[in-house]
């Protein structure tokens, strides 16, 4: 990217036990490898320029049901995705418009991470 095409932007890295697993949990939010990957650390972008970077944890680190790690993805097509992740959708009813004006849903993502993805209903 040049530097008249930059953009402020603030990227996730997420540590995980498996690079593999990750990327294919974060391949149904529509991520792929991008150009910088290697065994250790993937960059995963998606055609409209979100970016997500993981890395490999440090043995013990991160623990399934221990996680302290959560990621929020803003994104219109809450129910799209909702169907994609049936069966792992942590609310009963599905997405759902909470108190602050989100209509959104959450689900575990890899190594237990909090994933919730929504947008505002102010704009849907």
């Amino acid at each position: 990217m040049s530097q008249s095409e930059s953009r402020r932007a603030v990227i996730a890295i997420l540590p995980v036990n498996d690079l593999v697993k990750a990327e294919q949990f974060f391949a149904v939010l529509g991520f792929s490898p991008g150009d910088g990957s290697t065994p250790e650390y993937r960059l995963l972008q998606t055609p409209e320029g979100e970016e997500l970077h993981l890395t490999r944890a440090v043995p013990g680190w991160v623990e399934a049901g221990r996680n302290p790690f959560g990621l929020y993805f803003c994104r219109p097509d809450v129910d799209t995705l909702a169907q994609l992740f049936a069966g792992q959708v942590l609310e009963k009813e599905g997405p759902s418009i909470k108190p602050w004006g989100m209509y959104e849903f959450a689900v575990n993502g890899p190594d237990s991470v909090f994933v919730r993805i929504g947008w505002p209903v102010r704009e849907a």
